[in-house]
């Protein structure tokens, strides 16, 4: 599918808005393409968080697994070891009472100086929940969440003791409890692509999250949260969308490249090893429970590739386990293209490659300087730079071209 590209000059209302950047933390060397490295080692955690910070990410995600590090302690060394990134707390209401969750929030967003965020994640896969003793079905973890909501934001607000009697928690004369960095409530991220998901987020998140899908699909789906945070008088919710880019000084070596990726990942999900057992298992299985891979999975069935420079084999490859589609194309290609993502409504754009931290090096050093030149140069002048224009991806025969015959 081709890219539109009929840009005005005069910048859509909604790119107006400061776009910031999000990785994930590595705790070793490993990814999908270097499984030698699952566990934690301090040197390469160290090395990453150091590369993050240097590269000029603002946040990075400290992801949640029965079979992960903790994200609470990992979020509070990364805190004291960067001076500027935020961290990301990955969260499963089932794992840790409210208030106590509020607790170690607070303390971590002390001991940050307001850096804190936190990203709750109800739980996308049945088996993977079980493995820590949670056996509600998907309509309550969500009715879960939303009361976990409540209670962190009530913790960390309310001036007397106080007591709640709900479907999920019940106590008695909490409180005050601890006290943010601000005394305000640290920033409550929710994912996910079911109605429930929609439901919970818009009504009470601050943050909503999406991985890279087409953006029709994209703006439609800004929208809809959007409104249900309009229809429960809320503010309208930042928006995070996810992206694997692989990127070269060229759109040729970058489509080289993503032949090369994509062979590894088919090879190694393919023969069941131990990325795809790690992976699979995480997702609930070859066949995924929750909407947000089945959605991927569809895209990458209808089409291989979509607008600018999305590309869908390497979540197929995987099973969309997780964040799994790409951008492919040149530093200026791939800048062009989140671009639109911010012009459609996204202000907080996470990259994360499968390459470790040598991709995190080529992030900081050619793309996250392309896109803030060019929104820069919005905010001085109230219009549009080039880069858009200039660098078409799909709509270019020659990308397209490029695009055809890797997949091939």
């Amino acid at each position: 599918m081709s890219a539109d590209t009929a840009f005005d000059t005069v910048i859509p209302a909604t790119a107006a808005r400061s776009v910031e950047f999000v990785s994930a933390t590595s705790y070793s060397a490993g990814s999908e393409l270097h499984p030698q490295g699952f566990g934690f080692d301090l040197p390469s955690y160290r090395a990453y968080v150091a590369a993050l910070e240097e590269a000029g990410f603002d946040y990075t995600l400290n992801g949640y697994s029965s079979s992960f590090a903790d994200s609470f302690i990992v979020a509070a060394a990364t805190g004291q070891l960067t001076q500027r990134i935020k961290p990301i707390v990955a969260l499963r209401p089932n794992t840790l009472f409210p208030l106590v969750a509020a607790q170690s929030l607070a303390t971590l967003d002390q001991l940050t100086e307001g850096r804190a965020v936190v990203h709750l994640i109800s739980g996308g896969a049945d088996a993977e929940q079980a493995r820590q003793g949670d056996y509600l079905p998907k309509d309550k973890r969500y009715a879960r969440t939303s009361e976990y909501i409540d209670l962190l934001r009530r913790a960390w607000t309310e001036k007397q003791p106080f007591s709640h009697h709900g479907e999920f928690y019940t106590f008695d004369d909490f409180g005050p409890g601890f006290s943010t960095y601000t005394g305000n409530p640290v920033p409550i991220s929710i994912g996910g692509q079911s109605d429930e998901a929609f439901q919970v987020g818009g009504r009470q998140a601050d943050w909503f999250t999406f991985w890279g899908e087409p953006l029709a699909e994209v703006r439609k789906e800004i929208d809809r949260v959007h409104a249900i945070a309009d229809a429960a008088g809320r503010p309208r919710q930042r928006i995070w969308v996810t992206f694997r880019p692989i990127i070269e000084a060229t759109d040729e070596l970058a489509w080289e490249r993503a032949g090369e990726i994509l062979g590894v990942l088919t090879e190694r999900f393919a023969a069941g090893g131990t990325v795809a057992q790690r992976f699979l298992r995480n997702s609930g299985g070859a066949a995924p429970q929750n909407r947000g891979s089945q959605r991927a999975l569809e895209f990458a069935e209808a089409s291989t590739r979509y607008d600018r420079a999305l590309w869908t084999p390497t979540a197929a490859a995987t099973g969309a386990g997780g964040a799994s589609t790409a951008l492919v194309g040149s530093y200026e290609t791939v800048a062009a293209a989140i671009l639109d993502y911010v012009d459609a409504g996204a202000d907080i754009v996470s990259v994360r490659g499968y390459d470790g931290i040598e991709d995190v090096h080529k992030y900081g050093r050619f793309l996250l300087p392309l896109i803030r030149a060019e929104l820069a140069h919005r905010a001085s002048t109230g219009q549009r730079g080039t880069l858009q224009s200039e660098h078409l991806g799909y709509a270019d025969p020659a990308f397209t071209a490029l695009a055809d015959r890797v997949t091939a």
